[in-house]
């Protein structure tokens, strides 16, 4: 089942990098007593998510962040490695939380994850975007094909803040 509005968040783990290598973080850890952006990318440095989909929130952070967002964070069904190393090459280390979700366990447990197998990719995220606050979704904008990045980008999200 898909999440909706007004859901709360299921219990799932993401790994992020830290200065002494990879650490497990919670759901609670991300998103427990505070306003989160959270967008989801099909694949770190893939051409819509790197060019399109990322660039919006590194760009507009500041004016996200002054509607009272606690944090910004990105998730892919990546490993750790590939999500430290986009955050470093596309400038968004330190302004954006970059979330592995190497086993799609958190886009499974949300319902949204999709099957990529027929472009090598195994199984994804769907792209979209969405505010959370302490755990319960309060805005989700999800699109519908892969290749876009209109419906969940940054300057349709901050419209709507």
């Amino acid at each position: 089942m898909t999440i909706k509005i007004g859901d709360k968040l299921p219990a799932a783990n993401f790994r992020i990098m830290t200065a002494d290598g990879p650490k497990v973080v919670s759901t609670d850890d991300v998103f427990k007593g505070k306003k989160v952006v959270l967008f989801a990318v099909p694949g770190a440095f893939t051409p819509t998510c790197h060019k399109n989909h990322l660039p919006g929130f590194i760009e507009h952070a500041s004016q996200i962040k002054a509607r009272g967002v606690d944090t910004i964070a990105v998730t892919g069904v990546n490993d750790v490695f590939v999500m430290d190393a986009w955050s470093k090459a596309t400038g968004g280390e330190g302004k954006i939380e970059f979330l592995s979700d190497g086993n799609a366990d958190f886009a499974k447990a949300i319902g949204l994850s999709m099957d990529g197998s027929g472009f090598g990719l195994g199984t994804r995220s769907v792209r979209y975007s969405m505010v959370v606050n302490d755990g319960v979704v309060e805005s989700l904008n999800i699109e519908e094909g892969p290749g876009k990045a209109d419906i969940s980008g940054a300057t349709n999200l901050l419209a709507n803040l």
